[in-house]
């Protein structure tokens, strides 16, 4: 299928692996030039030459910022050149109980998870308004519904991202442009694999029985029980990514295996 994505321009937040990767490469393939981000220079700089070499049709970059800090994300702004499409993805979270997490990390979730993406949105909105074409997509979580004890201000985060992108979309009423929330459910990132393979050497079981107790015990709602690879994640970013998905706007895409039932 041709997703009539040639020549458009992307920046993914949180890129250099996991969805966020994954997402660069599907993009790329459709013909997609990719701006790539990381908190670090020299993990940028490897994720851009690796995405070259495999797609030296396409143009690749790099930008590094922590979105974590303001200033960073100012020089960040200074550095875009035109994007066609905004891919909020970049995400932290702390695994802690909801008395002992700090206000610190409270705050650090919140820049980082959700006021990254107000910043960049407001950047690039109405240059994408002025052209009439864009897409704004934001990358959330099952854990916005599901609220694991431990991660309460993290889901708290990655809910907060389901109400602003519809607000936003609520900015392109007649547009070209479309704001949409992407939300995976439990995926197979660098992260989840160390998970798996930590839990494993503590309790000397293999990955794949830690993984199919989890599904048991933590995830029993998942229909899927099993974790969806990145690519099935990027796969629906980079469709909902293309002027092919126009008719989708302010709506909440569910790529969870199930795992949050209901009908909406």
């Amino acid at each position: 299928m041709n997703l009539k994505l040639q020549g458009k321009t992307a920046f993914i937040t949180g890129s250099t692996s996991g969805i966020g990767w994954a997402t660069a490469r599907a993009l790329a393939q459709e013909g997609v030039h990719v701006i790539l981000n990381g908190r670090g220079a020299v993990g940028v700089s490897t994720a851009v030459e690796k995405l070259r070499k495999e797609f030296n049709e396409v143009e690749v970059k790099g930008v590094a910022a922590d979105f974590l800090y303001p200033d960073q994300i100012k020089a960040l702004l200074g550095q875009l050149s035109e994007v066609d499409i905004l891919i909020n993805n970049v995400g932290i979270y702390s695994s802690a109980s909801f008395t002992k997490t700090s206000d610190e990390d409270w705050y650090r979730q919140i820049e980082v998870n959700l006021m990254s993406g107000v910043r960049l949105s407001k950047y690039v909105l109405p240059k994408m308004l002025h052209r009439d074409w864009g897409r704004i997509l934001f990358i959330s979580s099952e854990c916005a519904t599901l609220v694991p004890e431990d991660l309460i201000a993290y889901s708290t985060t990655k809910a907060a991202l389901l109400s602003l992108s519809r607000g936003i979309s609520q900015l392109t009423s007649g547009s070209g442009v479309t704001v949409n929330t992407i939300v995976p459910g439990s995926t197979l990132t660098k992260g989840a694999e160390e998970f798996l393979a930590t839990v494993a050497a503590k309790e000397n079981k293999t990955k794949a029985t830690v993984s199919k107790a989890f599904f048991n015990d933590a995830r029993k709602s998942s229909l899927l029980q099993r974790f969806a690879e990145v690519k099935e994640i990027a796969d629906t970013i980079t469709y909902f990514s293309s002027p092919l998905s126009s008719a989708t706007n302010g709506a909440v895409i569910k790529v969870d295996g199930g795992s949050m039932g209901g009908i909406l």
